[in-house]
């Protein structure tokens, strides 16, 4: 038994997850088919869009349910966040029992299995860099049907356009070898930084009710970057820049490839938004303790990054982001995008 009972997170993600569209077998396996029709042919044009270079004979895309999708982000997490785990248990010297161990286990893990069952209804594609695995990309079935219903759009053009959102990461890591390898170094270093100590636990309980209406303001943080020291603050950022930086690159060629391959792709941009700001109180405040509200405006301001680099330097010029973790945008670069290209182009 971990610090973490992975399968118990599984079991209470798959068992709180709502169901999703009420299909008949014949509809859901149709669906399936018209998804990954639309991610093989996402391929192509994504690739002279983005301009990027890929090995040859890319796996397919996994079509999965949310059962499915919750199954293989379980397994990620586990492998990213087992060995920073030992990390922190080593640092402090010293392991629970067995006993307090399987109880803090299962309390974790329900924990996880909750957070996992609400992202699992509302993600619409993912690409798994599996850190112990092989990578894959995941597009959900049922959540892009019921997001396609919900927006009343044109189902075969809201399919390909995640598809090209979903194509551009699978590019992006696969064009890039070293990025997967970086994030996962990244976000391992920071579990072990964020872990505090029994004095840090202490202050930070001493400030919560000082601290806590930040996590209800309008774009407010989220739980850990609240409490987190400067210092550490400041390794979110470059984390959340990096991310900033793929979320926003892949909203750019996605619209990009667009009005040539998706007649409707305005209407579903203008409607997607439009939900996304809509979201009821609940899922909002949700949303905001989790950080999420504060990540998707750092995403829109990443698609705002890359637009200013292209025009300023080209697409072959953008591109230069990806030659090393040197030459990947800082925090403070996603907001003035000129400072990037002086520091890389000079």
């Amino acid at each position: 038994m971990g610090f973490v009972d992975w399968e118990f997170a599984k079991s209470t993600g798959r068992t709180l997850v709502p169901a999703g569209p009420v299909v008949s077998p014949a509809q859901a396996r149709a669906e399936v088919e018209a998804i990954r029709e639309a991610a093989r042919a996402a391929r192509a044009p994504v690739a002279e869009t983005a301009r990027l270079e890929t090995p040859p004979g890319a796996p397919e895309a996994v079509v999965v349910d949310r059962a499915t999708w919750i199954g293989v982000n379980v397994d990620s997490m586990a492998a990213l966040l087992d060995p920073a785990v030992e990390a922190i248990l080593d640092r402090r010297g010293a392991s629970p029992s067995p006993t307090g161990q399987a109880i803090g286990g299962k309390v974790t893990g329900a924990e996880a299995g909750a957070l996992l069952a609400f992202m699992a209804s509302k993600v619409l594609g993912q690409y798994d860099i599996a850190p112990q695995g092989t990578p894959a990309l995941l597009l959900v079935a049922p959540n892009i049907m019921a997001v396609a219903r919900d927006l009343a759009v044109d189902p075969a053009d809201f399919r390909s356009w995640v598809c090209m959102h979903e194509e551009t990461h699978r590019v992006q890591f696969t064009a890039t070898p070293w990025l997967r390898e970086h994030l996962v170094d990244q976000a391992r270093r920071l579990a072990v930084d964020l872990a505090p100590d029994q004095q840090r636990i202490q202050e930070i309980a001493s400030r919560v009710t000082e601290r806590l209406p930040e996590l209800f303001s309008e774009g407010g943080t989220g739980i850990a970057e609240l409490f987190a020291t400067p210092e550490q603050r400041e390794q979110m950022a470059r984390v959340t820049a990096v991310m900033s930086l793929l979320e926003g690159h892949a909203d750019v060629v996605m619209d990009d490839v667009g009005p040539a391959r998706i007649p409707s792709v305005a209407e579903i941009r203008r409607k997607f938004t439009a939900r996304r700001r809509g979201a009821g109180a609940p899922d909002r405040l949700l949303r905001r303790l989790l950080g999420l509200e504060a990540k998707m405006a750092q995403y829109r301001d990443g698609a705002v990054f890359v637009r200013a680099v292209q025009d300023e330097v080209g697409v072959d010029g953008f591109n230069a982001v990806w030659t090393s973790p040197e030459t990947l945008p800082l925090p403070q670069e996603i907001e003035d995008p000129r400072a990037w290209v002086r520091r890389v182009h000079g």
